[in-house]
């Protein structure tokens, strides 16, 4: 078999290119530090690198969000619990009212400090939360969720928890509705006002003697004051949803309860004749702003200390219960954010090692084989030399 020096040629410079080819390939790998640089290299691995990276930019675009939730929440919660401090303060201006030796001036200075309070409250309602929104917006408010109107605050969101989703749904803002204007009246079952109070008596919130027994009727205390010599007569007959029942021209002696059908009302003071309480189920509409309004007009009005500050404590207990509920909500909810973020991370941990497994290099092995290859480069380079003197007219002139 005869071989042309031209073919020898050829097969020389052929294999100079091949090698050159795979070298620079081999230098690519090295500096791109990855052994999948066009899908063609290994289609199968490229395809599963590409999954995992789609399956990385959403964990990061849930990361975001878990972010943004969690700043959110901390925010919440720290508005929450100025608000709370703000409502101990007014406790504490109201238990002052309460002191029998005040005079209406010194109750009116009183009701002034509560006003101061109430704004701060307002204001702590319609708190940014830093961006284009509010913390107690719901699910979205363009302008400040709550306004104040001559009839009351009132909330202008929408309603429910405003929400991203990050696998879950995270809240971004909480129901102000339900957490600023929604706390139970009374002692939270049921309800104790006065309906028509001319004399020095005072009714308090009341206690559940026997749970069984709560009919969720309305009931009605009325006083009878019967003149007489030395001493009048104080009697008092309860209506159920305006029927009488057994209780009927039942002696009256001030600070001993009254028991209705599980549950035990205690009156303090000295009714005046044609005095009415009464007691209804409780309802969830008492605001914050409410609670303190109520608690001001009276102290201003120069109304009864003892039933004013009584009914202002009772409602300002409610509201703060009702904000400590949606604080430790919020707390729960970072808690749960964490849980969040913590398996966000595992999974992006997760994805980066599938991927990395799928297109990126093992550099001593990549090392290895490039250093062999410039080794084979060399060597076909001289043995590529060596072909060229092989002509007949260099060995005739040889």
């Amino acid at each position: 078999m005869r071989i042309s020096t031209a073919n020898s040629y050829d097969t020389a410079i052929d294999q100079l290119q091949r090698r050159q080819q795979a070298m620079s390939e081999g230098q690519l790998e090295l500096t791109t530090g990855k052994r999948i640089n066009r899908s063609s290299d290994d289609p199968a691995a490229a395809a599963r690198a590409e999954r995992m990276l789609a399956a990385e930019r959403r964990n990061e675009a849930s990361m975001r969000a878990v972010d943004a939730s969690r700043n959110a929440m901390v925010l919440t919660e720290s508005a929450l619990g100025d608000a709370n401090d703000l409502l101990q303060q007014a406790r504490e201006a109201l238990v002052a009212a309460g002191n029998g030796s005040y005079s209406d001036a010194e109750r009116r200075i009183q009701a002034q400090q509560l006003r101061e309070i109430r704004a701060q409250l307002f204001t702590v309602a319609n708190r940014p939360d830093g961006g284009n929104g509010f913390l107690f917006g719901g699910q979205g408010s363009a302008a400040p969720p709550f306004i104040d109107t001559p009839a009351g605050v009132s909330f202008q969101g929408l309603g429910g928890q405003g929400n991203v989703s990050a696998g879950e749904p995270l809240p971004m803002a909480l129901d102000g509705q339900a957490i600023w204007l929604q706390a139970r009246r009374g002692n939270g079952v049921f309800e104790t006002r006065a309906l028509q109070q001319n004399g020095t008596a005072a009714i308090n919130p009341g206690t559940v003697t026997d749970p069984t027994a709560i009919t969720g009727s309305t009931y009605e205390i009325q006083f009878t004051v019967t003149p007489g010599t030395p001493n009048s007569t104080t009697t008092y007959s309860v209506l159920r949803d305006g029927a009488p029942t057994a209780l009927t021209n039942m002696a009256f002696k001030s600070g001993e309860a009254i028991q209705i059908d599980g549950m035990a009302l205690t009156l303090t003071g000295a009714p005046a004749d044609g005095d009415r309480f009464e007691t209804r189920p409780s309802t969830t509409d008492l605001s914050v702003f409410e609670a303190l309004d109520t608690a001001i007009a009276g102290l201003e009005n120069g109304e009864l200390p003892a039933q004013v500050v009584g009914f202002a404590l009772r409602d300002v207990d409610q509201v703060m219960g009702r904000l400590q509920s949606a604080r430790t909500s919020a707390g729960e909810t970072l808690k749960r954010i964490d849980g969040v973020a913590d398996r966000l991370d595992e999974h992006t941990l997760a994805v980066r090692t599938t991927r990395s497994e799928a297109e990126d290099l093992d550099m001593v092995e990549a090392i290895s084989t490039f250093q062999a290859q410039q080794t084979g480069y060399d060597a076909a380079l001289k043995a590529y030399s060596m072909v060229q003197r092989m002509s007949l007219f260099q060995y005739i002139n040889g």
